[in-house]
């Protein structure tokens, strides 16, 4: 079964920090994109293979949105 989670990337001077809000705890960095990516993925497939059927079904169901919004500064 194939389902789109949301990644979240952050980057500053350190590197590349990414998560998956629907994932509780699943967090992973790398020192470019390239590496974020792949080891954040590592990080969900090792993730699922700890959860039973019954929780990835409520974690399939839940929904999370991103959206921006303009704020002023100074």
């Amino acid at each position: 079964m194939n389902h789109t989670l949301q990644v979240i990337i952050e980057h500053d001077k350190d590197g590349y920090f990414a998560y998956v809000p629907e994932l509780k705890g699943c967090h992973s960095q790398g020192d470019t994109m390239e590496e974020v990516m792949k080891n954040i993925k590592e990080a969900i497939d090792l993730y699922w293979s700890t959860l039973r059927p019954a929780e990835i079904k409520r974690i399939l169901k839940r929904q999370v949105f991103t959206t921006s919004m303009p704020v002023s500064v100074g």
